[in-house]
């Protein structure tokens, strides 16, 4: 469990690294999504199945692709098209392919050996986990779910493209 806890530590910490130091969003996002797949692996790891399940389907799943939406609709023009352009040559997705396929073969092995989980583990149901999210952490909920609305909501709101209007003066007078 060693090898495999540092490998995907690796994976983890240099696609972050990636997710900071890159230009472009769209580039940004696919090691982000590798970063959470790498997260997800490691909760795997130290015996929390349900727990990595949740960070694939909600973070890297649902989320991700509620950013990429947005980036996506917040079009910036024929540039930002020609720039789409140059993301689809394989040299652009190699690496966080790379890291996924990796991350992946890690996880069948790791399943396929079917091992004992760690003594002193509590088993949670996910109904118990919804009792608690909806019970006594409900304002955490709400308050995180209002903010993904503002921040949706700004987002609209900074890339829309509006018309631009001049002074009824500066206006070409029809002939």
């Amino acid at each position: 469990m060693g090898v495999f806890f540092y490998i995907t530590a690796a994976i983890a910490v240099f696609s972050t690294a990636m997710v900071v130091t890159r230009f472009n969003i769209m580039h940004a996002l696919l090691y982000l999504i590798v970063s959470l797949l790498s997260v997800a692996v490691i909760f795997y790891l130290y015996g929390a199945p349900y727990m990595a399940s949740l960070e694939i389907i909600v973070y890297a799943g649902a989320i991700m692709v509620l950013i990429i939406f947005f980036v996506m609709m917040l079009n910036l023009g024929p540039e930002s098209t020609r720039l789409e352009k140059q993301w689809l040559k394989p040299g652009m997705w190699m690496v966080p392919a790379l890291f996924c396929v990796i991350l992946l073969g890690e996880l069948v092995y790791l399943i396929a050996q079917n091992h004992t989980p760690v003594t002193g583990i509590k088993e949670v149901p996910p109904k118990a986990v919804g009792r608690s999210l909806f019970g006594p952490y409900i304002l955490a909920v709400e308050l995180s779910a209002m903010l993904l609305m503002a921040g949706i909501v700004g987002a609209y709101h900074l890339g829309r493209q509006q018309p631009k209007t001049l002074h009824r003066f500066l206006q070409s007078k029809p002939s």
